[in-house]
């Protein structure tokens, strides 16, 4: 049992294309709609897990103020900019899937960007606190940047944003506030450090694959009804987040260390399409929700490679230095 729990942690680079062909198999098989409000509850463990042991007061802390200033200006001038000029490029003849680009570029954050910089060992408060602002100024912009961009106005539920983000953050955050506490009762910090905190790691895995099964099944159905516009739509979203993470990688490297670097990527790259999808298909309609349902795919594995080789190569961990010797 011990090996499958932590299958996940040791082998992302498996696991994550594993779930979603799985996701993809059974959810052509089945209708998983079903599934959908059990979302909630695997994106609420994925970031509980990593939210043990959280120092809540750093949130409010000035400290990772740069770190914030740089997203904002990647998630609200450049990225949009480059889904525009990709769309009137690669899809002046399909006005409608541009629309679901430009709200995949407009919705910064999710769970998944704290989840991301946990596993990666980025600064996890200033992924907070990317998420909490991207996905609040998000919904503040992007009905005016879309009808800038797409020539349409749509109404983004701001009551219902600031409910996501209580429930995906701050909830999880709260519970695992108590859960430290608790712990602390019966380990000493020590303790919890090297026996309690790495058994976490694991969890938060488990619950970001659940919500990527659940996710990619019930997209399954759209995906296989519009073959067509598949290559297409995966053409554009790997130059789109090829270009994405370029950009971030080269903002992080050149003016944050690497904890504040990772979270940077981590919250610039990865967008909030669960809710671009709702939008998409209420809005727009099918070509658009199709869009975006391919985000969610290119999204999820390439943020499992460019993890490992950003470890690897320019995101590398530090080495901790020995002790000096007493003499």
């Amino acid at each position: 049992m011990r090996k499958l729990y932590v299958f996940p942690q040791k082998h992302l680079l498996l696991s994550v294309p594993l779930t979603l062909i799985l996701g993809f198999i059974i959810g052509t098989a089945i209708d998983t709609s079903f599934l959908q409000p059990t979302i909630l509850i695997g994106t609420i463990i994925m970031i509980y897990a990593t939210m043990v042991g959280f120092k809540v007061k750093e949130l409010t802390s000035i400290k990772g103020s740069k770190v914030l200033g740089y997203s904002l200006l990647l998630n609200f001038v450049i990225i949009p900019v480059i889904a525009f000029l990709l769309g009137k490029l690669l899809l002046h003849n399909h006005p409608v899937m541009f629309a679901g680009l430009a709200l995949s570029a407009l919705l910064p954050t999710s769970g998944m960007t704290i989840s991301w910089t946990a596993i990666q060992k980025g600064n996890v408060p200033a992924a907070v606190k990317l998420t909490v602002f991207g996905l609040t100024l998000g919904s503040l912009l992007t009905p005016w940047y879309l009808l800038a961009m797409v020539g349409k106005y749509v109404d983004v539920n701001i009551l219902e944003t600031m409910k996501t983000i209580l429930l995906v953050v701050f909830v999880p955050m709260l519970l695992g506030h108590i859960t430290f506490k608790l712990l602390l009762k019966k380990y000493t910090l020590e303790q919890f450090q090297k026996k309690i905190k790495p058994n976490l790691a694991p969890l938060s895995n488990w619950g970001m694959l659940y919500v990527v099964f659940v996710s990619i099944s019930m997209k399954a159905p759209i995906i296989l009804s519009n073959l067509q516009l598949i290559a297409l739509a995966f053409v554009v979203l790997v130059v789109f987040y090829a270009i994405n993470y370029l950009i971030s990688t080269f903002t992080a490297k050149k003016f944050l260390d690497r904890e504040n670097g990772i979270a940077l990527v981590n919250g610039t790259v990865l967008r909030n399409l669960s809710i671009a999808i709702g939008l998409a298909a209420t809005s727009f309609g099918a070509e658009a929700a199709l869009i975006v349902t391919i985000a969610f795919i290119v999204q999820q594995q390439s943020i499992a490679y460019y993890g490992k080789a950003a470890n690897k190569y320019w995101f590398k961990p530090q080495k901790t230095k020995p002790a000096a010797a007493v003499n």
